[in-house]
């Protein structure tokens, strides 16, 4: 494949209409034509922001109960979330055509046959297609009352004019055993999305980028109590801050220099530079997968995987 050498990327941090997903989409909409007005090829938004990530929210459970007003929450969140295929990505993929851009896109995603959510990232290319997606292989902590766990079936990449495309979900990132899949399927342009904000998940970023020898782009929301609808505004715990989410989305070069970012407390877009020779050029001394594996010593063995989709 003629891919292109050099090229733009964005990675956008914002605040999604939570539990709103018509409004969200039509977000995800301007922003996107706003990335791609500064000529950007690829355009991230954060885990889940279709419709927003719940953080403060405990869905009325404790260990041993639920309550009802609680199980109303899910059912307002499962309205909002996306069908996969369905209207909303029909959107999605239209806004990606238009714009002539590769977009990813997190969402809860609704499987409308077993009313089973799931934490999803969603592909598009520019041709208007809905490339594929990932879904959560494992949810952390108390996500697990919401999200159903993936598996390896939507371990994916993309190979596509721009370069190999793939990642995972927040703390998905930390499996090492699920990085060194994605690094196996030859992955150059590694996508984050996340919900974790705090100082040591740059440090992850970059450590992902000099490890995986791939470009990463870590992308996350930027949200307040007071972004949540007025009638949840009540339910979020009390001992959590005014700013749920300050951001802290980043890019990432194959070296581990930061490129762009860290934003913090603001919506924003990020944008930065790939040269796809640079990846090359960064393997000399350490390549995960060829010269540094030692396959002699080490296997690694992914049930349910998918082929790498040429795009």
């Amino acid at each position: 494949m003629n891919k292109n050498r050099k090229f733009k990327v964005a990675c956008v941090q914002a605040t999604p209409v939570i539990f709103d997903l018509e409004k969200s989409v039509e977000k995800v909409i301007m922003l996107t034509a706003d990335a791609a007005g500064r000529d950007c090829r690829l355009v991230v938004f954060p885990e889940t922001f279709l419709p927003g990530y719940p953080a403060g929210l405990g869905f009325g459970t404790v260990v041993g109960s639920r309550t009802q007003s609680g199980r109303n929450q899910f059912g307002e969140y499962w309205q909002n979330s996306v069908e996969v295929p369905g209207v909303y990505t029909d959107k999605l993929a239209r806004c990606a055509k238009q714009n002539r851009v590769f977009l990813t896109v997190g969402v809860t995603e609704r499987d409308k046959v077993n009313k089973t959510l799931y934490c999803t990232l969603l592909y598009f290319g520019p041709n208007g297609s809905l490339l594929g997606k990932h879904r959560k292989i494992k949810p952390t902590a108390a996500e697990r009352l919401i999200w159903g766990e993936g598996d390896g079936s939507t371990l994916s990449t993309f190979d596509t004019e721009i370069g190999r495309i793939g990642g995972l979900i927040c703390w998905e990132n930390y499996m090492p055993l699920a990085r060194m899949a994605m690094y196996e399927k030859g992955i150059e342009i590694y996508l984050a999305p996340t919900a974790d904000s705090r100082d040591s998940w740059n440090a992850t970023m970059q450590h992902i980028a000099f490890e995986g020898r791939c470009y990463v782009i870590g992308c996350n929301q930027y949200f307040s109590k007071s972004d949540f609808p007025q009638h949840l505004q009540v339910e979020l715990a009390e001992d959590r801050p005014e700013v749920l989410s300050r951001g802290g989305s980043v890019i990432v070069s194959p070296l581990g220099e930061i490129l762009a970012g860290p934003l913090y407390h603001e919506e924003g877009i990020l944008t930065a530079e790939v040269d796809l020779d640079e990846l090359v050029r960064s393997r000399m001394d350490f390549d995960v997968c060829g010269h540094y594996s030692r396959n002699d010593i080490f296997e690694l063995t992914v049930k349910n995987q998918p082929e790498t989709k040429k795009i």
